[in-house]
């Protein structure tokens, strides 16, 4: 079936997104199969227009909030979703299963089976992404070639991970029982995916992890997968549903076009991907630090960081960043204590991007989950068409509140080294 066949004014597909970076990602993927795709910061509004859109991502911040919190919100976007007639669910979080023995993947992913999946029906879980190395074999998640609890994941500060085990991940966050389906069943076809998934259920099986170790594996499970009402994943998987239904031409969306004016990026992540980039970067042009801590003892390093901007944007990107090494991190967080830097940190970052964008900034990258939510939500950002990707994950988009804006969301780990030199050369 053709693309064109397929299109129509209805998505057919509806993402929900744990993080804003996470939606970006998801929401990159489908545009490289030739899908249509808008992106909504939050829960759309009924009176949001769509015109030949194939699938809505809804960006939410539910992967770090309270439980109920994340239920609910996930729920409300799931059922927006439903009433402008979306015909699967797609619920996305973190190709490195990012939660807490507690949640929120398992408690979200119940509260939505429970309202949308019919008694008896398994439901696929695939965190495994190749296109950004992380591989799922025998249920164990890989991060490139380490074991996930091996990985920088480890010391992540919100949800550090230490445990490599998708099934004993989310057993660990649900009553309901977890499967797994191996790589030499998928690789046998969707049919035996199919039939697994029927011995599975048969057992009292409700979730099903399963293996994907390249692109092969995720177009069989996107086939063996394509009549559910609800798919959980990374950005993978929804990429092989994108096949399943007909979608297979990679194409550069006509929507998104470079911007006049200057170029910016504004990083709070502190993952060791990004601080290679920022190092990177340093080397052409100037780069401003901000300091929590400096913030907390009195110093107006918001205004220091605006001065900075106006001294540097003429003459090219600039970038302004909090994030710091490990050592740094942890200084500022026994200073301050967790919660407050972050917030403390958030604050500032959010309140220089709307500075810099008044200033004159038309194409901003944003590094970091925490930052990308609040940068957004403070430039009053509701929705954006999704364009052409700078790397997996990463896709530029344009933002339809501000349009003459274009931003690019980029989780923490993402991307290559020189992305923040490079990146303004693909936003065409």
């Amino acid at each position: 079936m053709s693309n064109t066949q397929m299109k129509a004014n209805v998505p057919w597909l509806g993402v929900i997104a744990d993080d804003f970076t996470g939606a970006s990602d998801v929401a990159g993927t489908l545009v490289g199969t030739g899908m249509r795709v808008v992106q909504t910061f939050g829960i759309p509004d009924p009176s949001m227009q769509l015109h030949d859109v194939d699938c809505i991502v809804v960006s939410l911040k539910t992967r770090s909030v309270p439980a109920t919190e994340a239920v609910e919100q996930s729920l409300a976007a799931a059922r927006a979703l439903k009433s402008r007639g979306v015909q699967q669910l797609y619920f996305k979080y973190c190709s490195t299963f990012d939660s807490t023995p507690e949640g929120n993947i398992g408690p979200v992913a119940d509260a939505l089976r429970k309202e949308f999946v019919p008694a008896g029906q398994i439901t696929v879980v695939a965190p495994g992404t190749p296109a950004l190395l992380r591989t799922v074999y025998n249920g164990v998640l890989f991060a490139g070639a380490d074991l996930l609890q091996e990985s920088s994941m480890r010391n992540h500060p919100l949800t550090p991970m230490t445990d490599s085990s998708v099934p004993r991940l989310l057993q660990a966050q649900t009553k309901n029982l977890v499967g797994q389906i191996g790589y030499s069943v998928i690789e046998a076809g969707a049919p035996a995916v199919q039939s697994q998934f029927q011995i599975l259920s048969d057992q009292g099986t409700e979730y099903a992890v399963v293996d994907t170790l390249n692109d092969r594996h995720l177009a069989v499970l996107g086939a063996a997968a394509l009549g559910h009402p609800l798919v959980t994943g990374g950005s993978g998987l929804v990429g092989g549903l994108a096949v399943a239904r007909g979608f297979r031409d990679h194409h550069e969306s006509e929507r998104t076009t470079r911007p006049a004016g200057p170029a910016a990026v504004v990083a709070g992540s502190c993952s060791e991907m990004t601080n290679v980039q920022i190092d990177t970067f340093r080397q052409f042009r100037p780069c401003f630090l901000v300091d929590p801590v400096a913030i907390a003892e009195g110093h107006d390093v918001v205004a220091e960081a605006l001065q900075f901007a106006r001294e540097n944007l003429a003459d090219g990107p600039i970038l302004i960043h909090s994030s710091a090494s490990p050592q740094e991190v942890s200084r500022a967080q026994k200073e301050l204590g967790q919660a407050r830097a972050a917030k403390i940190t958030e604050d500032s970052l959010s309140t220089i991007a709307e500075g810099i964008v008044g200033l004159g900034v038309r194409q901003l990258i944003v590094a970091g989950g925490e930052t990308s939510g609040a940068v957004v939500r403070r430039l009053g950002i509701t929705t954006a068409h999704v364009g052409k990707e700078v790397s997996p994950g990463v896709p530029w988009l344009k933002t339809e509140t501000d349009p003459g804006l274009s931003i690019l969301l980029k989780s923490g780990n993402l991307g290559m080294p020189g992305l923040f030199v490079d990146a303004w050369d693909h936003n065409r």
